[in-house]
C-alpha cells in the first residue's frame, strides 16, 4: 500500500467551497458566528449579563442565550428588529451594509 497524502486544509476547502450551494451554507454559517461573537462582544463591554439584556428587550434570559449561540444555526436566527433591541439593550446602534464583490479580473488573450 502506498502513502498517499491527505490534501491540504486550504486545497480542500477549496474544492469543497466550489460547489455554489455549499459555498452559501457556509457563508450564512461563518456570518452568523461573526453576529453571535459581535453580540457577546458588546454586552461584555457593556459589563452586562444575559438576564440584564433579557431585561431590557423585555424578554427571558434563554432568549439572550440563543440569540448569543451560534450553535443553533439558521432554526434560532435573530430577526433583525431582534438585533435591533438587543443593540439598544447593550448601548450599540445596529448597522447593516452591503459590502459589493470584488469583480474577477478578466484576462485577455
Amino acid at each position: 500500500m502506498s502513502y498517499k497524502p491527505v490534501a491540504s486544509h486550504d486545497k480542500l476547502m477549496k474544492k469543497i467551497l466550489a460547489d455554489t450551494e455549499t459555498h452559501a451554507e457556509y457563508e450564512a454559517f461563518r456570518l452568523h458566528l461573526e453576529v453571535a461573537e459581535q453580540l457577546k462582544l458588546r454586552r461584555k463591554k457593556a459589563k452586562m449579563t444575559q438576564e440584564e439584556v433579557a431585561d431590557h428587550m423585555h424578554t427571558y434570559k434563554p432568549t439572550v442565550s440563543r440569540i448569543e449561540s451560534a450553535t443553533s444555526g439558521a432554526k434560532h436566527s435573530p430577526s433583525i428588529i431582534t438585533l435591533f433591541k438587543y443593540a439598544a439593550a447593550v448601548g450599540c446602534k445596529l448597522k447593516i451594509i452591503l459590502i459589493p464583490k470584488r469583480k474577477r479580473s478578466t484576462a485577455k488573450s
